[in-house]
């Protein structure tokens, strides 16, 4: 009988989960980014049972990440995060509201694990000598952007960042939302940068685009605005479900 690829022995598939692309070690660019909007604006993109910090701050990160796949291949993808500073249990991290990456082996496996907002979109990252940019487009829309001059050297860092997202199982069935209760998922992404610079002239770009509607959340003051080259690792914790 010919070989069927369909079925698995146990043990391809514990080999296919250690290799879940959320897992792997990565190699990564970004530029990071947190800027202060409405405070009202802020309180309503928090949905319980996670609470405010003292500022409203929103973080936005672009990305150039290459995932090490086994030694001998590497996955390269672009990815972006925008989200709001938030706290569970004495715990700040990042409450997740869109993640836009280049390749469905990117959203899938982060959809599927954490229950990370992921989305299919068209990044561009780019560094030419000290300038840096970047940008995300979805629709034919271009709706998030960034760039500036590298300034300042920061050096080398290590430093673990958490970010929450809620992990769903939306019903089939007309009458019910769910299938089971959310989950609140706490993600652990431990970050070590070889080196970080500040961003001098930094501009971010909120653009309107009807399907990501980051330009509602508007830019009062640019908090930080850096750029970065080094290594991540990411886990999570489920912390209870949500009724």
């Amino acid at each position: 009988m010919a070989t069927l690829r369909y079925v698995k022995t146990l043990e391809q598939v514990k080999k296919a989960k250690e290799q879940n692309p959320e897992f792997l070690d990565s190699t990564v660019r970004s530029i990071r980014i947190e800027y202060e909007t409405d405070p009202e604006i802020y309180a309503a993109l928090l949905p319980k049972p996670l609470e405010a910090i003292s500022k409203p701050e929103v973080c936005v990160t672009f990305s150039n990440v290459e995932m090490h796949i086994t030694p001998e291949f590497t996955f390269e993808i672009g990815s972006a995060i925008f989200g709001v500073k938030a706290t569970y249990d004495g715990q700040e991290g990042i409450y997740l509201i869109t993640m836009p990456m280049t390749t469905e082996q990117a959203v899938v496996p982060g959809r599927e694990t954490f229950g990370e907002p992921k989305k299919i979109a068209d990044i561009e990252f780019q560094r030419d000598g000290d300038r840096v940019s970047a940008k995300v487009s979805r629709m034919g829309m271009t709706y998030l952007a960034a760039e500036g001059t590298l300034g300042k050297e920061l050096g080398a860092r290590e430093f673990e960042q958490y970010a929450y997202c809620y992990k769903t199982m939306p019903s089939c069935e007309k009458d019910k939302d769910f299938d089971a209760d959310p989950l609140l998922v706490r993600l652990q992404w431990n970050q070590k940068h070889e080196n970080a610079w500040v961003i001098d002239g930094g501009e971010l770009h909120l653009t309107e685009s009807p399907m990501d509607p980051v330009v509602d959340v508007p830019i009062r003051k640019i908090l930080r605005f850096e750029y970065e080259e080094g290594q991540t690792e990411s886990n999570g914790t489920v912390l209870r479900s949500i009724p």
